[in-house]
């Protein structure tokens, strides 16, 4: 019997989302580009935008995505700084980020190096100014 790394993956201390998914097409990463909702931090890029009616997600999954250009170094860095992301946003968006919009986070060359508070803290800032952050969370954060 095989079994996935979802399902025995435990979900305690993740807040209000129940999972992190991975936005499966390019046509949404061009979608949330072509809004123009997004926030530059040193550490990342985060573009936002409302998630469409017509998507097959379960209530409280969050759709993320990820992109790491060769500007930013070769595929170790780039890979390195998509695993540092990741983290990140498990971490902040499972129990912060609204679950009706569609998430890109773009590595940029600091994200490597940026100690992991501070690309947590990147990424904080960028859901307040993109308009994603619970209204909840907001004033426990500050």
């Amino acid at each position: 019997m095989e079994t996935t790394a979802l399902e025995t993956t435990p979900r305690a201390g993740y807040g209000n989302a129940s999972a992190i998914v991975r936005l499966p097409k390019r046509s949404d990463f061009l979608r949330i580009a072509g809004l123009k909702r997004r926030w530059a931090a040193p550490g990342l890029v985060l573009q936002v935008a409302p998630r469409p009616d017509d998507s097959l997600v379960d209530p409280g999954d969050i759709r993320v995505g990820f992109t790491a250009t060769r500007k930013v170094g070769n595929a170790v860095v780039r890979n390195r700084s998509r695993r540092r992301l990741r983290a990140a946003v498990r971490q902040v968006m499972t129990g912060a980020a609204r679950d009706d919009c569609d998430y890109v986070v773009i590595v940029r060359a600091a994200t490597a190096t940026r100690p992991f508070d501070k690309l947590v803290s990147d990424l904080e800032v960028a859901l307040k100014k993109c308009d994603a952050f619970l209204p909840d969370q907001e004033s426990d954060a500050e």
